[in-house]
């Protein structure tokens, strides 16, 4: 036994002294200055580009008015990125929460490499929490004469990223922002990362997202947002943080493309893209727009180092641009952390006569427990109010269910992924803001306000046929217990428990519930 526990010292020593290594390493390394960072903003006089004899006629026609196509589908909303790569003459500006090296971002690199070949300024800024593995790519993406990549809030020391534990409050400020323009013409904005799971590209994780398409005025605001978020102190330039590489080695980001490309997998997938009758209207310009006042909303960058004044942060901007429901909310939001204030809020709507709807992921669908735990614990307050909760069961892509869930979120998928609601069947929200204090209080965000009956309408539509049936539809016995009903065709299937999940799950759930957590949700 003694012996034992000097092996158990031992091993505590060294532990402790890497812990402490580590620690003064990171200390001793302390970001670069932002002296001399180059400046450069958005450019607007773009109406002789492609995209711009296109659109400039379109939006002409509709003064004030900014054009939206809704990307449910997930195959469309890679090829409409790939699409404004392709048709971008002079800018392409680039802003990610996560970026993945697999099929769809390498293609996706390569699509950024080859219109800087054409001579297109391309900016790109990444968050830095989930870049690791793509040090090399970067830097050789950034040796390009005209791409420029920064990061948002970066970890000094790569391997292994130890700011969580020396700078915390930075480190926990992340940019979650996502949107990909092209000469200051046409933007994609939404919920959707980029990676394979977010454009239905893999045989794992799917994720049901929404994106929108956007052309119009709206697209200047993104732009100058952009600049807003290029130019931040949280801003650094790729080449302060990861050590340069030979320019040569670009050419490594064009080999593992057409290696890619060339893959079975990548094959079917591009075919598809190739079938799409999306691709086919938006090449051949009969994509049908919807046009309305669309007001973008998107946090102040000063939130990545927490200087940003209240009235400048998400919530504020969105509660100054929405107002009060006063009929409908239907709310569809991944990762669904109401805290207490949020579920008094529901509750007063509800008492006022608001028919309030939700649709989150389930625990079998949720991808962690401690995000589901946050609003598990409040099930029992919205739903003795009176409000409609929903839970997404995953979908095979091979079921028939899967064929039969198109509709306002495309394929279905393994994982709610997709940031949206609708008021008053009228006006219409999209973009990265999940409900929940994270969204709120420590990452940047950014979405559009779209005054629109008919997106609006989409939701409402969704809530009645598409959800019901793709959802457990979580209910509140008379007893006070929960249940969930699961819909199949005519038939309902009541489970007194989380549907598909563990004790193990269901025990996560409920310890992580009690811990005062809900602020790192």
């Amino acid at each position: 036994m003694a012996r034992l526990l000097k092996v158990i010292k031992w091993i505590a020593i060294c532990i402790a002294a890497v812990c402490l290594t580590l620690f003064v390493i990171a200390k001793c390394t302390p970001l670069p200055s932002l002296k001399g960072r180059s400046i450069s903003t958005a450019l607007f006089d773009t109406n002789d580009t492609r995209l711009g004899r296109s659109i400039a006629p379109l939006a002409a026609a509709h003064p004030g008015l900014s054009g939206i196509y809704p990307l449910a589908n997930s195959q469309d909303a890679f090829a409409a990125r790939m699409q404004l790569a392709e048709a971008a003459e002079r800018t392409l500006d680039v802003q990610y929460y996560i970026w993945e090296k697999d099929m769809t971002g390498t293609l996706l690199f390569d699509a950024l490499r080859a219109a800087a070949e054409r001579g297109v300024r391309v900016r790109l800024l990444l968050d830095d929490n989930n870049t690791s593995g793509l040090d090399r790519t970067l830097a050789a993406l950034d040796s390009h004469p005209n791409i420029e990549v920064r990061l948002f809030n970066p970890f000094v020391v790569r391997k292994p990223r130890i700011g969580y534990l020396t700078d915390f409050f930075r480190a926990n400020r992340r940019m979650h922002n996502k949107s990909f323009t092209a000469d200051s013409q046409a933007t994609i904005i939404g919920g959707r990362n980029v990676g394979d799971e977010y454009f239905g590209a893999t045989e794992g994780l799917l994720f049901v997202d929404l994106d929108v398409m956007t052309v119009g005025p709206v697209v200047h605001d993104v732009s100058k947002d952009f600049d807003r978020y290029w130019a931040s102190a949280s801003s650094y330039p790729v080449d302060r943080i990861i050590a340069p590489v030979d320019p040569a080695q670009i050419s490594e980001i064009a080999a593992a493309a057409a290696a890619v490309a060339h893959d079975r997998a990548a094959v079917a997938y591009t075919t598809a893209l190739h079938d799409s009758p999306f691709v086919r209207d938006l090449v051949a310009r009969h994509l049908g727009l919807e046009w309305a006042p669309t007001h973008m909303i998107s946090d102040d960058p000063a939130k990545g180092l927490g200087r940003a004044a209240p009235e400048s942060l998400f919530p504020h901007q969105l509660d100054e641009v929405i107002g009060e429901p006063a009929t409908d909310l239907e709310l569809v939001a991944a990762y669904f952390v109401p805290t207490t204030t949020g579920v008094n809020s529901f509750v007063s709507l509800a008492k006022h006569g608001v028919k309030v709807k939700v649709l989150t992921n389930s625990l079998q669908a949720s991808d962690g427990p401690y995000v589901y735990s946050g609003y598990a614990k409040h099930r029992k307050s919205l739903l003795q109010a009176g409000i409609t909760l929903y839970e997404m069961r995953p979908l095979s892509p091979r079921s028939e269910e899967h064929k039969s869930a198109a509709g306002l979120f495309g394929s279905s998928g393994s994982s709610l992924h997709a940031k949206t609601f609708s008021v008053d069947r009228a006006r219409f929200f999209v973009g990265s803001f999940n409900f929940d204090p994270r969204s709120r209080k420590l990452n940047t965000e950014l979405g559009f306000v779209i005054d629109s009956p008919v997106l609006a309408q989409t939701i409402e539509h969704a809530f009645r046929e598409s959800i019901p049936a793709n959802s457990y539809e979580v209910r509140l016995s008379k007893a006070g217990k929960l249940y969930w009903i699961e819909r199949r065709g005519s038939k309902e299937i009541r489970y007194d428990r989380s549907p598909n999940t563990s004790i193990w799950q269901r025990a996560a759930v409920w310890c992580l519930s009690l811990l005062p957590i809900d602020w790192l949700l």
